[in-house]
């Protein structure tokens, strides 16, 4: 009886598993130039550029380097629920609809983020590797002096 219904639910379960296969969430690939002006504005170091472009760019701008196994649900749908989730938060490639108060403080919760260890989220760092301490400094040095840059317009525009 217990090798029946152990059967029953394997059969269920691969069934299940190839018609989600069906499912596929649209390709976050924008290109790279969906970030030029977030570079061009916070003009990031070459180092710092491709920090962003193999940790962050993946769920925070339009552009994705999909690994090979977001081919196969559920992983595809739970990568699709992470970029989504990213982009809510900080969308790069949405910088030039952020007014100058929201850049600043997305740069301040980007810094926040890493320094406490939250970005690179965990479940990314174990496949793709973390930020090494090297890597963290430059990320937050180059994140400083842009947020001073915005913080500096702000001041302008208020005693205008």
């Amino acid at each position: 009886m217990l090798k029946r219904v152990i059967k029953i639910v394997l059969i269920v379960a691969l069934i299940a598993l190839v018609a989600i296969q069906f499912i596929r969430p649209d390709k976050n690939t924008g290109g790279y130039e969906s970030v030029a002006l977030f570079e061009r504005e916070t003009t990031p170091s070459a180092e710092v550029a491709l920090i962003l472009k193999e940790t962050c760019y993946d769920c925070h701008s339009d552009q994705t380097q999909y690994p090979w196994y977001s081919e196969i649900a559920p992983f595809s749908l739970w990568l699709d629920e992470h970029i989504e989730h990213g982009k809510e938060h900080f969308n790069v490639s949405a910088w030039s609809t952020y007014s100058i108060k929201k850049k600043e403080h997305k740069l301040e919760e980007l810094v926040e983020m890493v320094e406490d260890g939250e970005m690179p989220l965990e479940s990314y760092a174990i496949i793709h590797g973390g930020l090494s301490d090297e890597e963290k400094k430059l990320l937050l040095q180059w994140a400083g002096v842009a947020r001073l840059k915005y913080k500096h317009q702000l001041e302008v525009s208020t005693n205008k």
